[in-house]
């Protein structure tokens, strides 16, 4: 038998610990190898499986008719998953997830495979007992690490657990007896096969990724499971759904290679909802991106989502800080130079545009750029082609270019400061990214999302930001944008050093000029007939009084709350007290 490349010592003792099991093939298809978790999973010593064919020894099990490894590599694939559900040698059910990884040599041929495959009858058969009245059943799925929801056959939610509530942001009380649909329906839940499918069919549907919208409007990538629940009589009364956070695995991979994608960047605001539907068409095109925008509002991130969402996302994404650089050094970092060009350039070097010869090139603060170079740049950008520093010949590149400033560059042609004629070839597609003072409807939203990307950096636990903080953050006019709301939570999470964030852990610059009684409104336009309503009328009738100003005003809150008489934050607190979602409940 060929030798398989791989420490299979090391392999099987991860395997063993993540209860998964694992079995070497041979390019003959013969078992070389079998871990101790395989053996419990299969019934079959591995002494008893060594030098057999597997299809003989594992036939109506593992393998079937379709062998994954013999389609992996006919396809050119790296691995193939199924589901898979047979009896073993005693006639018991199994639902089993079996993944087959072709091996290859250095010159390509193949040199057997590597099989691992997961028993999930287990926790099959305990979901399948989850019952009303099954208080163990469900005292055991509250304490998991997933979010895991069952309905019944018309898609009321029966249960709910607290991961569950964790991920999603809606409050057990508020999701029991509701319509699954209308929680997590196509606008929530954005897969192509939703529970309700399942509970029609009974077919299991396992690891569909997609996206879950929480109840805050923050969207999550998740990974989900779809089962079918049967009574004792095998007929389906409702279904099951668990799901895993997957952001932690996007912000490790964006982290790893550096790219950005639409979940790094959130907004409900109708600017920022305007901004994603076009977001993708600009990508995939390979058009000019102009991006303004103030100071902090995420400019860089904007231009890296635009990239890695397009056709050169495998090439590089080079930036030029525009206002960094010296005048004089602009020029040879941006186009490079020839050996001679100037005293010390003894040899020739390429600049940014070489770089990211292919891909593109992100040029930051471009109002900043001089006139001298703007000339050059627009020469690049209608002929693909420049001189470099003391060059006599011309070199050609194919680079897509996206700029941003926080500069006016319309004022900035008008005070010729700027070339006009380069204005008109950088505003192609120009994007317009809003301040956090236009976008306030968008701060709790943020708030979430940073907090729980800085928990993850950070590895530490965080359970929720106190009424008191969160009216000081609400209030704050935020000059530096996203940047210094990403600072200010930051210092809060290194004084708070516990589960919740109080008003004492903010920076006292930020608190020693806001007042601090969360139930008097702040100073603001005299209360409207509506403002005096609210604060007179029975308690009962202040949850449809502010539905009906939030529905009149577009749930625009800031206009609402200036109908109510009240200021943001009080109708802020009032929305959570009585339980009102974004857009309604």
């Amino acid at each position: 038998m060929k030798e398989i490349p791989l420490n299979t010592t090391q392999f099987a003792a991860l395997c063993d610990f993540l209860a998964v099991g694992s079995i070497l093939i041979d390019p003959d298809r013969r078992v070389v190898f079998m871990n101790e978790t395989a053996e419990l999973l299969t019934g079959i010593p591995q002494k008893d499986a060594l030098g057999r064919p597997c299809r003989e020894i594992f036939a109506g099990y593992l393998c079937d008719n379709d062998c994954l490894y013999e389609r992996a590599v006919s396809e050119g694939r790296t691995a193939l998953a199924a589901d898979i559900h047979a009896a073993d040698a005693d006639g018991e059910p199994h639902h089993l997830t079996k993944v087959v990884s072709p091996l290859y040599d250095p010159d390509g041929r193949p040199l057997g495979c590597l099989e691992v495959f997961e028993d999930h009858s287990a926790f099959d058969e305990l979901l399948g007992r989850v019952r009303h009245e099954s208080q163990r059943m469900k005292l055991i799925l509250d304490n998991m690490d997933q979010g895991v929801m069952t309905v019944d056959r018309k898609g009321y939610v029966t249960f709910f657990n607290t991961a569950a509530e964790t991920m999603t942001r809606f409050r057990r009380q508020e999701v029991l007896g509701k319509s699954c649909a209308r929680l997590f329906g196509r606008k929530r839940f954005d897969d192509d096969v939703t529970l309700s499918g399942t509970i029609e069919d009974g077919e299991t549907r396992s690891r569909e990724e997609g996206t879950l919208v929480t109840r805050d409007g923050l969207t999550l990538p998740v990974r989900v499971n779809y089962m079918a629940l049967n009574n004792e009589a095998g007929r389906i009364v409702g279904g099951l759904a668990t799901f895993t956070d997957l952001s932690l695995v996007y912000q490790l991979d964006s982290a790893m290679r550096d790219r950005y994608t639409f979940h790094d960047m959130v907004g409900k605001s109708p600017s920022m909802q305007k901004i994603f539907e076009i977001l993708p068409v600009i990508a995939k095109s390979d058009a000019t991106v102009l991006v303004e925008g103030e100071t902090g509002t995420g400019k860089d991130i904007l231009a890296r989502v635009i990239h890695a969402a397009s056709d050169r996302a495998d090439k590089p994404l080079v930036k030029v800080n525009c206002a960094a650089l010296p005048e004089n050094l602009l020029e040879s970092e941006m186009f490079g130079y020839v050996k001679g060009a100037f005293t010390g350039a003894d040899k020739d070097k390429s600049g940014r545009f070489q770089e990211a010869d292919g891909g593109a090139i992100f040029l930051d603060e471009i109002g900043d750029l001089p006139l001298a170079l703007q000339a050059k740049l627009l020469t690049v950008l209608e002929d693909k082609e420049f001189y470099p520093l003391g060059g006599r010949k011309t070199t050609r590149v194919d680079v897509r270019i996206i700029s941003a400033t926080n500069l006016g560059l319309e004022r900035q042609v008008r005070e010729r400061k700027f070339r006009e004629d380069l204005f008109y070839r950088l505003n192609v597609m120009r994007l317009e990214l809003p301040g956090l003072k236009d976008r306030r409807e968008d701060l709790p939203l943020l708030i979430s999302h940073i907090l729980k990307k800085l928990c993850a950096k950070r590895n530490i636990q965080f359970d929720r930001i106190s009424e008191e903080a969160m009216e000081v953050l609400l209030n704050h006019d935020y000059p530096g944008n996203i940047r210094e709301l990403e600072n200010i939570l930051e210092h809060a999470l290194i004084i708070c050093q516990g589960p919740v964030v109080e008003r004492k852990h903010l920076p006292m610059s930020l608190t020693k000029n806001q007042r601090h009684d969360p139930e008097e409104p702040a100073a603001g336009p005299a209360p409207t007939p509506d403002g005096a309503s609210l604060r007179t009328s029975e308690a009962s009738h202040e949850r449809d009084r502010i539905i009906a100003n939030l529905e009149k005003h577009r749930w625009h809150k800031g206009r609402a709350a200036e109908a109510l008489g009240v200021n943001r934050t009080t109708l802020w607190r009032k929305m959570k007290k009585h339980g009102i979602s974004t857009r309604g409940d």
